[in-house]
């Protein structure tokens, strides 16, 4: 493989990286908060998961991504990347749960405007209801997981240690279903913009199964992912986890599983394919904001708890991050792009 190759698809590895260190605090970060799951535990668990997700499943949201701005160079590509990749990692330095999901939206509209491509307005627009739908469904879907938990621990007579033990057990399970729930949907704003101009060949293994040129640009990502995890994202674990809400260990296991049923939701094309066959609204396939998610889900259970207990100003921050990520990430991006075409005199675009 060419070595220019190579470089430019660092771009996709370090963006990641990126997500690993920050996303990772979605699966994990309330569990790791409550003290009910080491981090090195849940830093293994999601590496794991994150990695089957990308292989296995991620290929739905990865063609919706495509849609938005089909990047036809591998500089471009590079730009898009480092340019989340950035905005992301400026985030995670202040410990805020930002997503990848937006940064590298804005890095591809960044890419749009520099070459002066189209932008698939109606992509766009499904895109951006996801960030508004995404918190709202979360916290809607913990919030009924937080009353039907209370009435069930209410009605049981488990001895503490069983309990501590069963909840333990339950946000190891959540974890790894959100990881692989993670891997699936997010893995597109890893590799997504590089699977138009892959430079791999698919593979065949003795006429039995064939491991596509996708699903390798997928591996990578989900082992650049499993890195940021283990690297970088314990102080951003504890900011979700502990700062913007006390959570008890019940509450943590909800968080968890409602992040996840939403990102499984949007990146099933089983589900999708299911609604279409009985003519109802099929799920769009988008990689959406795991951050949105799991800030929506524990905002819900703190809403039950009349809002006193949620630090307001911490999710006044976090929103704030949410605003200005795709700002930043697009204008990175155009500067990424003005230097590869006039300093290193790169195509960004055919």
């Amino acid at each position: 493989m060419d070595l220019t190759i190579i470089i430019f698809l660092l771009g996709g590895l370090f963006l990641g990286w990126s997500l690993g260190a920050n996303d990772a605090a979605n699966v994990f970060g309330t569990a790791v908060g409550t003290r009910m799951v080491q981090f090195k535990t849940a830093a293994l668990v999601c590496s794991v998961f994150v990695i089957l997700g990308a292989i296995i499943s991620g290929a739905g949201t990865t063609e919706t991504l495509g849609k938005l701005g089909a990047i036809n160079a591998l500089p471009g590509a590079f730009a898009a990347c480092v340019a989340a990749g950035l905005s992301v990692y400026i985030m995670t330095k202040f410990g805020l749960p930002v997503s990848t999901t937006q940064a590298i939206v804005g890095a591809i509209v960044g890419w749009n405007i520099y070459t002066g491509s189209s932008i698939n307005i109606k992509i766009l627009f499904t895109i951006l209801s996801t960030w508004v739908l995404c918190p709202v469904i979360a916290a809607l879907i913990a919030m009924l997981f937080f009353v039907l938990t209370k009435q069930i621990l209410r009605k049981s007579n488990w001895h503490l240690l069983r309990l501590d033990a069963y909840t333990r057990t339950a946000l190891l399970l959540a974890g790894a279903f959100g990881a692989y729930s993670l891997g699936a949907n997010n893995i597109a704003n890893v590799m997504g913009v590089f699977v138009p101009i892959s430079p791999f060949t698919d593979i065949h293994f003795m006429n039995v199964f064939t491991f596509s040129s996708k699903e390798q640009l997928f591996l990578l990502g989900g082992i650049a992912i499993a890195v940021g995890v283990f690297t970088y994202s314990k102080k951003v674990m504890f900011t979700v986890g502990n700062d913007l809400l006390k959570l008890s260990p019940p509450a943590a296991f909800i968080v968890v599983i409602a992040h996840s049923i939403v990102l499984f939701l949007f990146a099933s094309q089983g589900i999708s394919d299911f609604l279409h066959s009985i003519n109802l609204p099929a799920i769009p396939l988008v990689p959406v904001s795991s951050s949105q998610a799991v800030v929506g889900a524990v905002i819900g259970i703190g809403i039950l708890k009349r809002g006193k207990e949620v630090q307001w100003d911490i999710a006044g921050k976090i929103a704030i991050g949410w605003f200005l990520l795709p700002v930043i990430a697009a204008l990175i991006s155009l500067a990424v792009l003005f230097v590869l075409q006039n300093i290193f005199n790169q195509t960004v675009s055919f």
